[in-house]
């Protein structure tokens, strides 16, 4: 598939996905650029901290790398991003209840809702971007790994899905990792 006819904007999200499922790198752009605020926007209806937003945008973005081949309705694509976005927000929320313990002298303060200034969600983009930017600069062998590694996949499900011994996953991580630290260093 050309990549200026996604660029365009000319083909339908159906088929979009589809490339997208096939390892075009333009339709998983232009899916980012098409449904990407939605999902920032889902995360800020949970008012998620920096961090836990930027985990859960990443999150949705890679239970659709593991689903896309398998979507019923393609077309659904952003109805489904969102829903994958929110079920993201509220295992993120329920990950962070803990019980704490506090002795009698000791109150309890309540803290005021964080609410993201939009100065930081500028910067979270602009760092999410810069990672795309880098891992597009590795090996695809090396996109795969990491898209899978961020999935939290286990060890053998990854050495499956890329035919890979177990034991060169961590190896090969750790390279990966160091090949981004540079890349991102340099940007």
């Amino acid at each position: 598939m050309a990549d200026t006819l996604v660029d365009s904007g000319t083909m339908g999200i159906a088929e979009v996905v589809r490339c997208a499922a096939a390892g075009d790198a333009a339709a998983w752009d232009r899916l980012m650029e098409q449904y990407g605020r939605l999902i920032w926007a889902i995360t800020r209806d949970f008012k998620l901290a920096e961090s836990d937003a930027s985990d859960v945008v990443q999150t949705t973005w890679m239970r659709l790398v593991e689903h896309i081949d398998r979507l019923e309705h393609p077309e659904r694509v952003g109805s489904w991003l969102a829903t994958t976005a929110r079920n993201e927000c509220l295992r993120n929320i329920a990950g962070r209840r803990r019980l704490v313990l506090v002795g009698e002298d000791h109150g309890i303060e309540l803290i005021a809702d964080y609410e993201q200034p939009a100065d930081e969600a500028l910067l979270a983009a602009e760092r999410a971007r810069s990672v795309r930017e880098a891992l597009k600069a590795l090996p695809h062998h090396w996109q795969r790994l990491m898209l899978l590694l961020m999935a939290e996949q286990p060890y053998a499900v990854i050495a499956d899905r890329l035919s890979v011994p177990v034991g060169s996953i961590g190896p090969t991580r750790g390279r990966c990792l160091d090949r981004l630290r540079v890349l991102l260093e340099a940007s």
